[in-house]
């Protein structure tokens, strides 16, 4: 992993995320996508699905395509400096990103009942818009599968990569009898994996993860269902996670809410407080190594 050290001051882009669960077997398992090597956002890393909302997001004709009204949705998120039809506009981008890069879409049809995946996949790729599709194929999409979890905003001064989002963290169930998989476009593997065996499969240098994904997956591990996160994620408000990071002579350390380095004094989630880039390793590690990712 490579660092960048320089200020940036490109406006923030607006972005959202969905952190796709199941329960399996063995417990809790999160999705995660490989994106492409020559990807110029997190190149080769494993991540979950989403992307940058797009200005159609908000156009969307919500009333007729949304399964809340605005002011829902608007007041799950906690934020008092966007309009309603731009908080619409976030979950719209969340469920269209997680089709586009996943092919999970929760919708339903004008009867309420399942969606046809295959259908709605190949009208995309015929150049139909989203939103046109949702029209054509008269699908309401299902924003109550979406609960706000985490609100991650990236420092003026980020440390693996040069531009910057505000990205809005959702958690949601995968569908029942729709199967997530990667798009091998701009993600090229995927994987389901408990939060801990992706954190120790991060350790074992088998995968490369950024931060928002270390600390998410920390948060994560703490849970052992789906409704476990989802009772979590609907009994709160998201947090807003601005790391501040700052240079010792050791190298990089990233600090979140509730670090004595922080600003903010309070904590934002569970997990250790703040990440160093481990110069030989390559890598971001919590201070007192990987088992203070679950104290």
């Amino acid at each position: 992993m490579e660092l960048n050290l320089e200020i940036v001051t490109t406006p923030l882009r607006q972005a959202a995320t969905v952190v796709m669960l199941r329960d399996a077997p063995t417990g809790l398992e999160v999705f995660l996508m490989k994106r492409h090597a020559l990807s110029d956002v997190l190149g080769g890393a494993y991540v979950f699905p989403g992307g940058k909302v797009d200005a159609l997001d908000a156009e969307l004709d919500m009333a007729a395509h949304l399964d809340q009204p605005l002011q829902a949705l608007h007041a799950g998120l906690n934020e008092s400096d966007i309009s309603e039809r731009t908080a619409g506009g976030l979950y719209v981008a969340a469920l269209r990103e997680a089709f586009e890069e996943s092919g999970v879409l929760m919708a339903q049809d004008a009867a309420n009942q399942g969606v046809d995946c295959s259908r709605a996949a190949a009208l995309l790729r015929e150049g139909h818009g989203f939103n046109a599709v949702l029209a054509q194929m008269a699908l309401r999409l299902q924003t109550r599968s979406l609960v706000p979890w985490t609100r991650w905003i990236t420092p003026t001064s980020p440390s693996v990569m040069s531009k910057r989002f505000d990205t809005r963290f959702f958690v949601s169930a995968v569908p029942a009898g729709q199967v997530a998989v990667h798009d091998n476009h701009e993600t090229t593997e995927s994987i389901w994996l408990s939060p801990r065996k992706a954190l120790q499969q991060y350790w074992a240098d088998q995968i490369t993860l950024a931060p928002p994904q270390i600390m998410s997956l920390a948060h994560l591990a703490r849970h052992t269902s789906v409704q476990s996160v989802m009772a979590e994620a609907r009994s709160r408000l998201p947090p807003v996670i601005l790391p501040e990071p700052f240079d010792l002579e050791e190298g990089r350390v990233i600090c979140y809410p509730g670090d004595v380095r922080h600003s903010v004094r309070a904590l934002a989630m569970p997990g250790p407080t703040r990440l160093y880039f481990h110069a030989r390793h390559k890598r971001f590690e919590p201070v007192d190594g990987f088992e203070s990712l679950f104290d």
